[in-house]
């Protein structure tokens, strides 16, 4: 039931609508990964086709790509027909195009399925940050944003370890894991309610939106991820060098996630007291120190270790990113500004085995991690120091 706040002209969402919106976001960040513990797997049953080995990574993240692309029109269409109609449209074509995967004996049409896939979540992704951002203000945005990121790490958690216990069953069970979406839109088809269209800032007024700020977080997403997303592509491969099983890696890749979700939880509090800048730089390090760990150890814990802290950094770094665009956009545009942020992460996703395989090739998997780690800490070291430099010309 529908309740009218005492602070604001708002309508508070019910608890179910709620609750629909972070079920959503379980479904999106680790949607492409399920396919990560059968990547071995799919690579021996496919072996005969030209290029197998790269077209076996695209299958994970050729949606990756999809979402990128398509998730700017999936902005415009939020902003011009409203959140529900976006994300009921897009689970049911999750549910469809991630099932149908089951089904396919062919490579390419299998690439095709995943790339509808991919249009779909960038719906569900843009459809849920734009409806928490028009839901609420203030530090209660932020801790619900904070919630979106757990809720989606919690996705990884729960889904990528038994992706990996199905696929020691057989490599294409995982796929049924997509037809969850058909429940949650069953929910969000009764629950969810956007704002009025007749609320201020909604349907009407432009405004501006500070450009130069907006596409340097774009492009900080976009190079983040690419490092991050070396976790599902290229984990697998170097634990199976280690003698590691489908279902292991599962559990390893996971690793991530759930520290990815519990920074996330913590995110709403450590913004009371930091800035955004700052947290951008926490977030980079850790990331950085983690992929060390990976290259660095070259064992099963010094994995599990590595994911653990790099999983922590993406984990704050996505809501705090979130929450500074929400800042940055009027509510006329918000659609269109959060959707460029889904865009950079996925596409970051896309580009992260493509960027990684010269690397893997020439010195190995375990120092690729290495030098991504390298880079990472240096990036976060170049910005303290951009700032001690701003803060002391300033003072």
């Amino acid at each position: 039931m529908m309740t009218m706040t005492t602070h604001t002209d708002r309508v508070e969402p019910s608890r179910l609508a709620r609750g629909t919106i972070l079920a959503a976001a379980t479904l999106t960040i680790m949607a492409p990964a399920v396919v990560a513990p059968s990547l071995p797997r799919m690579e021996q049953v496919f072996a005969d086709q030209p290029a197998a080995s790269l077209l076996v990574r695209l299958a994970m993240t050729v949606t990756s790509l999809m979402i990128a692309i398509s998730a700017p029109v999936s902005g415009l269409v939020a902003d011009r027909a409203g959140r529900r109609p976006l994300l009921v449209s897009c689970l049911t074509l999750y549910a469809v195009s991630g099932t149908v995967g089951y089904f396919v004996t062919d490579l390419y049409l299998l690439l095709v399925t995943r790339a509808l896939l991919g249009i779909a979540i960038g719906g569900i992704m843009t459809a849920v940050s734009t409806t928490i951002t028009d839901w609420f203000e203030g530090p209660r945005r932020a801790s619900f944003l904070g919630l979106q990121q757990a809720f989606a790490s919690l996705g990884g958690v729960v889904f990528l370890p038994l992706a990996g216990v199905l696929a020691t069953i057989d490599w294409r069970v995982p796929f049924w894991l997509y037809s969850l979406a058909a429940v949650v839109a069953l929910f969000a088809i009764l629950a969810v309610r956007d704002r009025q269209r007749d609320e201020p800032g909604i349907a009407t007024g432009r405004g501006r939106v500070a450009t130069g700020p907006v596409l340097g977080i774009y492009a900080l997403a976009l190079v983040a991820t690419t490092v991050f997303y070396m976790a599902p592509t290229q984990v697998p491969f170097l634990l199976e060098g280690l003698g590691i099983g489908p279902g292991l890696v599962g559990v390893v890749v996971a690793g991530s996630t759930l520290t990815s979700m519990l920074g996330a939880l913590r995110f709403p509090a450590l913004r009371r007291r930091l800035g955004s800048a700052t947290i951008t730089t926490i977030s980079i390090a850790l990331l950085g120190v983690g992929w060390l760990l990976v290259g660095g150890i070259g064992t099963v814990a010094g994995v599990a270790a590595g994911l653990l802290v790099g999983g922590a950094g993406v984990g704050l770094a996505v809501p705090n990113l979130n929450l500074r665009l929400s800042e940055l956009a009027p509510p006329a545009r918000r659609g269109r500004v959060l959707s460029g942020l889904v865009a950079g992460i996925f596409l970051g996703q896309f580009l992260s085995p493509l960027a990684a395989q010269p690397l893997v090739r020439t010195i190995g998997i375990g120092d690729t991690f290495t030098w991504a780690g390298i880079a990472m800490l240096a990036g976060a070291a170049i910005a303290v120091a951009v700032a001690g430099s701003r803060k002391r010309n300033t003072g």
